[in-house]
């Protein structure tokens, strides 16, 4: 009979932190997978990589915006767009760690890193997303628990297609097709959400100095962002280019996430599962080498992601082998596919949620 193990709810002067859980005892499954990761060193940091990395995605990012000034008015900017879209997502990975405490050994510096990444750099809100990723971590695909599936403008569970009606259920019917086009609206959806966040004062960690000091970096973002496109571009050019630059960022962002949990195993809200399998059940691996790593972040290592939140990313290789085998000795499934095959995997899931709402034709219109 299994337990339900919850992850740490302990939160440090400004953020929660994300780590993972302390072992129930020295007889769990859990326990014993993290004695065998710890003694291989893995959680150490890595502090070489993430200086060389912090620094040449900065110097990318800053070469996005020089460029930018060089070109000016121009519809080549739109190469620009697309350039800065990439280092924007490449910048939210590195917010994402930092987050996860995976950076420093400090967690003040970790959060310094963070908030500078996510809301000076690109305008999202890192007390928010904190908040928001913590419950995500702690039950990964639990109904009603689980903030990342949610009943929004996509349906998750046929429980939330079955309520819909109107515009709504016709959405629902065809989010399969609409998925990677309403990708689009995700870097817009997740700015609109960090300052709403902000603004109402809820759903964001921190402490108010924090918050504050978070404000402010959000607005000198957004106003610089938005300075920097209306004086250098005419106001078509500005409008085209923030159209291209938020839409690929938000297609990339989505694209690196979709596969991780979306149509992997799902629990009810009170379904009682220990925390190694709530993780591995709920998780799904991409394959690939050092560029699918690169590209998505090390978010293709989900299952090890999620049993060790803070390891540094590029540990994350190493742990596979460790992890793939114990579940092989334990008769847990693993799951691990290709990138393209994931994003099937994902439509076919969304697609089969709406199949209620195609049996109901009296909701079109």
């Amino acid at each position: 009979m299994t337990t339900d193990i919850s992850a740490p709810s302990t939160a440090p002067a400004d953020y929660a932190e994300i780590t993972e859980p302390p072992p129930t005892g020295r007889g769990s499954d859990y326990a014993a997978l993290s004695r065998e990761v710890k003694q291989s060193g893995l959680l150490k940091r890595r502090p070489g990589y993430y200086s060389v990395k912090v620094g040449g995605n900065l110097l990318l990012l800053a070469a996005g915006w020089t460029a930018f000034g060089l070109i000016g008015q121009s519809w080549w900017q739109m190469v620009t767009a697309a350039f800065l879209a990439v280092m924007f997502t490449q910048t939210g990975f590195i917010g994402h760690d930092a987050g996860h405490q995976q950076i420093a050994g400090s967690k003040r510096v970790n959060n310094l890193i963070g908030r500078v990444h996510a809301d000076l750099l690109i305008g999202l809100s890192y007390g928010w997303w904190i908040a928001k990723h913590n419950r995500h971590h702690s039950h990964p695909n639990h109904v009603d628990r689980d903030p990342d599936i949610a009943d929004g403008a996509i349906a998750f569970t046929e429980d939330h297609a079955r309520v819909r009606s109107g515009a709504y259920a016709w959405l629902g019917r065809h989010q399969a097709w609409l998925f990677f086009p309403m990708l689009l609206l995700e870097g817009l959806a997740l700015h609109v959400a960090g300052v709403r966040a902000l603004l109402e004062r809820t759903g964001n960690a921190g402490s108010r100095a924090a918050k504050l000091a978070e404000a402010g970096m959000l607005t000198a973002h957004l106003v610089g962002y938005l300075a920097a496109l209306f004086l250098v571009l005419s106001p078509l050019q500005a409008v085209c280019f923030l159209a291209v630059h938020q839409g690929l960022f938000g297609l990339y962002m989505g694209c690196s996430f979709a596969p991780n949990h979306k149509g992997m195993a799902m629990f009810a809200k009170d379904d009682k599962v220990d925390f190694l399998r709530r993780q591995v059940l709920t998780s799904r691996n991409i394959r690939g080498r050092r560029f699918t790593d690169f590209a998505l972040g090390g978010l293709n290592y989900q299952i090890e992601h999620h049993l060790f939140p803070s390891m540094p990313r590029p540990s994350l290789r190493q742990a596979q082998e460790i992890v793939r085998s114990f579940c092989a000795r334990h008769g847990i499934a693993y799951h691990e596919t290709g990138l393209f095959d994931s994003y099937a995997q994902v439509l076919r899931h969304l697609h089969a949620v709406g199949g209620p709402l195609r049996l109901r034709p009296e909701l079109e219109y």
